[in-house]
């Protein structure tokens, strides 16, 4: 019995620390569900995978027929639950969707609960050095690798001022931008015009400089520029 406890508390011990590590890289970087979050889901997804390995001492003198010994049941069953709570932390802000990583992260939290729960430690600590080093290192990668960065651009004139289609795109192309899906909106009984439309650039820092550029336009009234993505 006294190595069947040991068994047990190095299961949990070991579920905690992978969930704690995780959780712990959440954290650093501010995301909602950190530390705490990521430690809990994997301790209870160890504790549920316990039930059915040691089922066969939590029900004894019950009859063998009565008792159906599949782990992977188990283990659907939290998968599923995890989905309500990964749900939770993804949040839509304007045109962007916050959180996706932070619930996938929560997903595999779940799944590397359910491998130390049954004991399958190898495995175990593969999936978190290898959720780590995408958490941690695949952001580095994706800070490096050339990438398109997507915004939303809203701009707003007097009627009677509004520049021209053609100028106000080569103000745009001039800061390094290219423009897509232009629209138009008339506004407050006609007295206002408003072009909207999505625009794309290589490099982050130009949309600082778009912004400074619309500021000193005495023409603009009103601007808006909403970056899209995670």
């Amino acid at each position: 019995m006294e190595s069947e406890y040991l068994t047990i508390l190095i299961h949990l011990g070991m579920a905690v620390l992978a969930g704690g590590l995780i959780g712990l890289e959440r954290t650093y970087h501010g995301r909602p569900a950190g530390f705490r979050t990521h430690t809990l889901v994997c301790t209870a997804s160890a504790l549920l995978m316990l039930v059915t390995i040691y089922q066969w001492q939590l029900l004894k003198g019950a009859p063998l027929e009565t008792i159906r010994v599949d782990p992977t049941r188990m283990a659907q069953g939290i998968m599923t639950g995890i989905g309500f709570l990964g749900a939770g932390v993804i949040m839509k802000e304007g045109l962007s969707v916050r959180g996706l990583t932070t619930a996938a992260s929560i997903w595999v939290t779940a799944a590397i609960g359910v491998l130390i729960g049954i004991g399958f430690y190898f495995p175990a600590v593969v999936a978190t050095l290898i959720t780590l080093g995408a958490l941690a290192l695949f952001r580095w990668i994706e800070m490096i690798m050339p990438s398109h960065y997507y915004a939303r651009l809203n701009v707003r004139f007097k009627r009677q001022e509004t520049p021209a289609e053609a100028e106000l795109r080569d103000l745009i192309v001039r800061q390094n931008f290219s423009v897509a899906n232009l629209s138009y909106r008339l506004e407050q009984e006609g007295k206002y015009f408003e072009y909207q439309m999505t625009v794309r650039s290589q490099n982050t820092d130009n949309y600082r400089k778009l912004a400074e550029t619309l500021t000193a336009m005495e023409k603009v009234l009103e601007f808006e520029i909403i970056p899209t993505g995670d």
